[in-house]
């Protein structure tokens, strides 16, 4: 049976390219990068080249790009050090649709730190409104932590006029970047953001990999402590096959970045088109917002996610109800119920995102079967 992956905003298969980068820094360049000899260099090497291509893909000076285990390890790093640059601000805001790698450490620091949390709701369309926000900082706001698009959604928020905002109230601004990397062009200086995060696996990259972009002057503390390797500034050896796979994953990203909001949003406004066609009682979430060319949210009214997926993963197809990291759970997810979804379609909700790597043929093979599975599940529903 031949296989349909529609869960890229979970993770997205590596480029072949990118595996074959990283084969040679596990087999003929293994050396540690911190060594001095040849084998060292060649490690050494091959990790600054990644740097710099992760620099590129965000139009960043290389040395202001950190390499972390991932976008939850480069979260936590930003929001630890905005936090803690001015001890006499105790106030942090964030809106309730972020990723649980930045809620959770926000709420670490409400409960056990001292710190004031400030959750601004979203709209009923997933979007959010600046007045609120400008209304919201305070003078003892140490920290904004937003994010550049949405992972179930799509919903893509403004992110210069939010820098913008934080700037004129000397506050820092935290980006969570993670899924707007590779399908948006992504440019920090003319942002203006002090910290914005990134993860190589949702690029067409490797897991285990990620980097945190530090603007100049803007603070930083360690998590980890140790030897002194990324500049002091986040020790142990480095994953050198990982971070050269990362980097070779954003040079494809920059490559195909002119062509890939076009081609993708073609097949997104397709599928969306048929199942709102199809499928009575369904609704697109989000859709009344910018949103990433790649992100379906959509809900089914009396349905439920598990027996959706389920039925659809037998059929070769793999989609997801809400973030990866919740995938155990089919619970509502935390986004629609901020965006106040009706809970009748809540619990029918499919997240669909696509990658460079799907055909349209692909969407007509999901089309095919997704009315009939749905009124299955209805009748499952109801039963």
């Amino acid at each position: 049976m031949e296989r349909i992956y529609f869960d890229n905003n979970a993770t997205t298969q590596p480029a072949p390219v990118v595996i074959q980068k990283m084969l040679r820094y596990l087999d003929e360049h293994f050396g540690n990068p911190s060594s001095g000899h040849r084998y060292g260099e060649a490690a050494r090497h091959g990790l600054e080249q990644a740097r710099a291509r992760v620099a590129t893909l965000i139009n960043a000076e290389p040395n202001r790009v950190i390499f972390t285990s991932g976008g939850t390890e480069a979260n936590n790093m930003a929001i630890a050090s905005g936090a803690a640059a001015n001890p006499a601000r105790k106030h942090l805001l964030t809106s309730a649709v972020e990723h649980a790698s930045v809620l959770k450490p926000l709420e670490f620091l409400a409960r056990h730190q001292g710190y004031q949390l400030e959750v601004l709701p979203v709209a009923t369309d997933g979007g959010l409104d600046l007045e609120e926000v400008a209304a919201a900082i305070r003078p003892e706001t140490a920290l904004v932590s937003l994010m550049a698009a949405n992972n179930e959604t799509g919903v893509v928020w403004p992110l210069a006029e939010i820098a913008a905002l934080c700037r004129s109230r000397s506050v820092f601004f935290h980006c969570d970047a993670v899924q707007m990397a590779g399908k948006e062009e992504i440019d920090v200086r003319r942002l203006g953001v002090d910290y914005l995060s990134l993860a190589g696996h949702k690029l067409h990259g490797p897991k285990g990999i990620g980097a945190l972009y530090v603007r100049r002057g803007a603070p930083l503390v360690p998590l980890i402590l140790g030897a002194g390797q990324e500049n002091g500034q986040r020790a142990g050896t480095e994953n050198v096959a990982a971070a050269v796979g990362f980097g070779k994953a954003c040079e494809l990203a920059v490559e195909s970045l002119p062509h890939y909001r076009s081609r993708i949003s073609v097949m997104r406004d397709r599928l969306e088109k048929e199942i709102l066609a199809a499928i009575p009682e369904a609704r697109i979430n989000g859709n009344e917002q910018p949103r990433l060319a790649n992100t379906i949210n959509v809900s089914f009214k009396n349905c439920a996610s598990g027996a959706l997926i389920q039925e659809l993963d037998e059929r070769g197809i793999a989609v997801s109800a809400h973030a990866a990291c919740h995938s155990g759970d089919l619970t509502p997810s935390h986004v629609l119920a901020a965006m106040q979804v009706p809970e009748t379609f809540q619990h029918g909700t499919l997240r669909i995102s696509l990658s460079r790597f799907n055909t349209m043929d692909e969407v007509e093979a999901l089309l095919a079967v997704l009315p009939g599975i749905v009124a299955r599940s209805r009748r499952g529903f109801a039963a």
